[in-house]
């Protein structure tokens, strides 16, 4: 019973790990790309 709970617990800590390795990823490559300045006649 407890190799079950132990299995559960580190699987749930995988897929948290995994969706905090992807948030700050995003998180990375938003502030790596630049905005469009507000004068640019291309942006809606």
């Amino acid at each position: 019973m407890w190799l079950l709970i132990l299995e559960a617990l580190l699987a749930l800590a995988l897929l948290v790990f995994i969706v905090a390795w992807t948030m700050s990823g995003r998180r990375r490559s938003e502030e790596a790309t630049p905005e469009a300045p507000p004068d640019d006649p291309h942006r809606r």
